[in-house]
């Protein structure tokens, strides 16, 4: 008998459609002889199963289930596909070890932690071998410099974005100081603290990571070449973007970025699949954009790509998964 699990997507941020997408591609994925995947999609209306030609099913969220047609359907895994709050951020992570049932992303720790793009990479940095940019984060309602003195400190072009969230939503590249207040603006819509980043030139490359056992291992590098100014919303998901696999780097760039985003991978105490970007600067050496531990899963996400260009399918690479952390919570 197949095992019942959730796809869980949506959520509270600018990323719920892209959230939708995502399990969209997962369900597809899904082997179906061993596991029943359900929908379910959290929102403002609450946190309901969604099954087509029927009405929405709410959860109960004292075990985490759901009555269909009588019967109840306790979920025994969760595969967790929301892109910002409150899947990236720990807080589903919470609930469902209250409840007992195992997932597919690190756990409160790791999550909370690798949602705070500035906290991250400052922890990061602490670890030989890995750069990242000079950043600021501005808090609202805080002390805030102004905005010469910003442009002083990391000069320009700079990048503005929410320290929490991704795919670019509401993130400006900024390259004349007069349109630095309306950028942060924007930005603070989106989220109560606010990442300033110094430009980094370069060729852009992502590489996804993923454990089963006690091996982590590293996927073929994506090279990013967005047809825009730098790597915005339009670029990931209407096609502004050329994304080669194998990326057009050297075999010892390619093995440096894998084994750093391996070395990452343990430093955050990921599980699942994560995805960790960086830049190549001119002196051949990487700094470390940020790491996604919820990457996108439409079928033309850089995830899938990778596992393709390793020989390897989406549906063999989540089954081996899920059971790896079945097995772990028996």
């Amino acid at each position: 008998m197949s095992r019942p699990i959730a796809v869980l997507a949506g959520g509270f941020s600018g990323e719920h459609a892209v959230s939708l997408r995502s399990a969209a591609g997962i369900l597809s994925w899904i082997d179906r002889s061993l596991f029943s995947p359900y929908l379910v999609v959290i929102d403002d209306s609450g946190w309901h199963v969604q099954i087509e030609g029927k009405p929405a099913l709410p959860i109960d969220k004292c075990n985490f289930s759901f009555m269909l047609d009588g019967e109840v359907i306790r979920f025994e895994y969760a595969l967790i596909t929301i892109h910002g709050t409150p899947g990236e951020n720990g807080l589903i992570q919470g609930y469902l070890d209250l409840v007992g049932v195992p997932y597919n992303t690190g756990g409160v720790l790791t999550e909370a932690l690798t949602f705070s793009k500035y906290h991250c990479n400052r922890y990061l940095s602490t670890f030989p071998g890995i750069r990242v940019a000079g950043a600021v984060r501005l808090q609202c309602g805080g002390i805030r410099p102004s905005e010469e003195a910003l442009v002083e400190e990391l000069g320009l072009p700079l990048f503005v974005k929410p320290n929490a969230g991704g795919s670019s939503v509401a993130t400006s590249r900024v390259d004349q100081v007069e349109d630095l207040a309306r950028a942060i603006s924007v930005a603070f819509e989106e989220c109560d603290e606010v990442l300033l980043e110094r430009f980094i030139a370069g060729t852009e490359v992502t590489c996804g990571c993923y454990s089963i056992g006690d091996e982590v291992k590293s996927l073929p590098v994506t090279e990013v070449v967005p047809k825009n100014s730098f790597f915005d919303f339009e670029a990931k998901y209407h096609g502004a973007v050329e994304e080669i696999t194998p990326a057009r780097i050297c075999p010892e760039l390619t093995a440096l970025i894998q084994r750093l985003t391996r070395e990452i991978y343990h430093h955050v105490d990921a599980r699942g699949i994560i995805r960790v970007d960086f830049i190549i600067e001119a002196d051949g050496v990487p700094t470390l954009l940020e790491v996604n531990t919820t990457p996108g899963m439409t079928p033309t996400s850089f995830i899938p790509q990778q596992v393709a260009a390793a020989g390897l399918t989406m549906t063999q690479l989540l089954t081996d998964i899920i059971l790896d952390q079945l097995n772990r919570s028996i």
